[in-house]
């Protein structure tokens, strides 16, 4: 038997402490908050810290957990030919502690928006529930599986059990 094979991935839902959220543009999938796939040998902290760092020049401190995240389906990567395996992620709502807004090779873009007006900037399904599930938090962890058989289509199932 093989071992199974996950990807698993850190995000950063980052509070500057003025009721504002950073987002970045990623070149793939627009306005998003930064996270990404954590490194061989690498914590879910350090890889949080590490990405939010690399896609904004943004410095912070991890809070919380705020969700968990299952994406239960194979799709095909943006070469329409890869396939991506499964997903497991997990949210952090985050504090700004320094550094500098600037973009990088993953991002063209990186700001400051208001909490409130996220969800105007975020289209990707999978990622306005993940932020919609942060808006909603009540100090129970959020667990949510999604299906994303196409980057317009997600298929959801939202929970708290912790």
């Amino acid at each position: 038997m093989g071992f199974p094979t996950h990807i698993v991935s850190a995000g950063g839902i980052v509070e500057d402490g003025n009721g504002n959220i950073l987002l970045v543009k990623a070149h793939d999938d627009g306005w998003v908050y930064p996270g990404g796939i954590t490194e061989v040998g690498e914590n879910l902290i350090d890889g949080v810290i590490r990405e939010i760092k690399e896609e904004s020049g943004i410095d912070v401190t991890v809070s919380h957990l705020v969700n968990i995240v299952s994406s239960t389906g194979i799709h095909k990567w943006y070469d329409g030919v890869t396939d991506v395996p499964t997903k497991v992620m997990f949210d952090f709502v985050c504090k700004v502690e320094g550094g500098e807004l600037s973009t990088s090779e993953e991002t063209s873009d990186c700001r400051w928006v208001a909490k409130d007006k996220v969800l105007d900037f975020i289209t990707l399904p999978a990622i306005r529930t993940r932020y919609e599930a942060y808006l909603n938090f009540s100090d129970s962890v959020n667990y949510i599986e999604y299906i994303t058989p196409t980057t317009t289509e997600c298929n959801v199932k939202v929970q708290r059990y912790l």
